[in-house]
């Protein structure tokens, strides 16, 4: 690297570094406000985005100051290059110790190179995610048991994958969910270990599962559904021996839609397809209800 790169490369580094310093801190104050709320009876009451995609940062901040968590360990999947992520702020706010896992070396070197990753205790593993190597990818990285959070977004298998996960057993687990697949469905894609969502549909809108599906998958595992962040995408689940107060829904109730418009055509171009238009683009697609295994049409 040259000179001229060098002293780019380090006056970048710094701006970044300053900008995730004062996030930080605005975050921090957000938090402290929403310690003192007593209970909620929806998780937008305490919504705050500091690196989060929406309002999770400010989700996760109360329930981890509302449950007690022992183990301060969280497993994220799906992170990209973690400047935008359910557990960033946490890492480097809370100082928790985590795994983040991504199919991306280039972004996965991007999380090496950067500042929080000496700084904090996190471990980042470049694998494409399977339901057949997720349990090793988490156990080989030293995690086991119980654990404070488990973030899963992979735009595709999300529910194979953590239907399979028996390694940890996490007190809060959170879900991207398709909204597209509706508020009263328990359906998911066919299981397919080389998923990737771009290449199996142009809309970019056949991916995951319900919130139904995930509903009915946790239930089973012992978990309750405490609501969704407003934005519609993800769904937050709390072990039910912890719950306490926290508000606990049926699904249909908890359900909040997406509003954000990401399909597009068969040359890639954003359409921005709202509402039922989102539906009839993947009408006659492939599903399988998780409660009976039979696969059917869209």
């Amino acid at each position: 690297m040259n000179l001229k790169n060098l002293y780019t490369s380090t006056l970048f580094d710094r701006i970044i570094t300053f900008n995730d310093s004062q996030k930080c801190l605005t975050g921090k104050l957000f938090s402290e406000i929403n310690s003192k709320k007593g209970s909620i009876s929806n998780l937008s009451e305490v919504e705050f985005k500091v690196f989060s995609q929406w309002g999770d940062d400010g989700i996760i901040q109360f329930l981890i100051n509302k449950i007690e968590i022992p183990n301060k360990i969280f497993v994220e999947f799906g992170v990209e290059t973690y400047h935008e992520s359910n557990t960033r702020f946490l890492l480097m706010n809370d100082n928790w110790t985590g795994l983040v896992i991504d199919g991306s070396e280039k972004n996965v070197k991007s999380i090496k190179n950067q500042k929080i990753y000496w700084e904090h205790e996190l471990n980042a593993i470049c694998s494409f995610i399977t339901k057949e190597n997720i349990n090793n990818l988490i156990s080989s990285a030293g995690i086991h048991g119980e654990i404070g959070i488990l973030s899963v977004d992979i735009d595709g298998n999300d529910y194979w994958v953590l239907n399979e996960i028996n390694v940890i057993d996490p007190i809060i687990i959170i879900v991207e969910y398709n909204a597209v697949f509706g508020n009263d469905t328990y359906i998911t894609i066919p299981y397919d270990s080389a998923f990737v969502r771009k290449q199996k549909h142009y809309s970019h809108l056949y991916w995951g599962a319900s919130l139904g599906a995930f509903y009915h998958l946790l239930e089973a595992k012992g978990y309750s559904f405490i609501g969704c962040n407003s934005n519609g995408n993800n769904g937050y689940f709390v072990r039910k021996d912890k719950i306490g107060d926290l508000p606990v829904f049926y699904f249909p109730d908890g359900f909040v839609d997406s509003k954000f418009s990401e399909s597009r055509d068969i040359n890639g171009k954003l359409t921005y397809a709202r509402g039922k238009d989102r539906n009839n683009i993947v009408k006659g697609l492939q599903v399988i209800d998780v409660r009976t295994g039979e696969n059917n049409p869209l």
